[in-house]
């Protein structure tokens, strides 16, 4: 009977002011954005970086941080395209400035690695399953260019931070 009289003593002093139960708020209406983190069909690779001791087009004052991501050829899984059959691997380069912003995107693109969101499997024009790249964009080349994935691009760090965010990656 102790804890039945706490807990009214509780009650009383609260007023019916205290905190909402957790089945309350479990029944509540979600309200504004959120994102669920759900991991991807990206195959097994890996992610490395380094530092290299040059700028990049538009970060002349910082130093370059260099992504390499390696995948081996493979077996596909229930999540590609076509399960169990081969798909080929790739080597690719990414290009970030080292500075605040590229490094805070640097460990957003290691969450989104973790979470399998990069990459995946995908039929290219000839026919042939292959690892491709998600909807993450990367600059894949260190040098200036009109393409998309050269520099310069003012925006692309805070583009880049918006799509990783939109992915739950914060």
């Amino acid at each position: 009977m102790g804890a039945q009289q706490e807990k009214m003593h509780c009650n009383r002093y609260l007023d019916g002011h205290g905190p909402r139960t957790l089945m309350d708020q479990a029944k509540e209406e979600v309200k504004g954005s959120y994102a669920v983190v759900s991991e991807g069909d990206q195959p097994e690779g890996q992610m490395t970086w380094v530092m290299l001791h040059r700028d990049l087009p538009g970060y002349p004052e910082d130093k370059t941080l260099q992504i390499c991501y390696v995948f081996a050829d493979g077996k596909q899984t229930e999540r590609h395209p076509h399960p169990g059959q081969s798909y080929l691997g790739m080597r690719t380069l990414a290009y970030l400035p080292d500075n605040r912003d590229g490094r805070r995107i640097l460990m957003l693109l290691e969450k989104a690695f973790k979470q399998k969101l990069i990459f995946t499997v995908a039929t290219n024009e000839h026919g042939m399953d292959m690892v491709t790249w998600a909807d993450i964009p990367h600059k894949t080349s260190p040098d200036a260019g009109r393409d998309s994935d050269h520099y310069p691009d003012p925006d692309y760090l805070k583009t880049v931070r918006k799509i990783l965010k939109d992915k739950g990656m914060e």
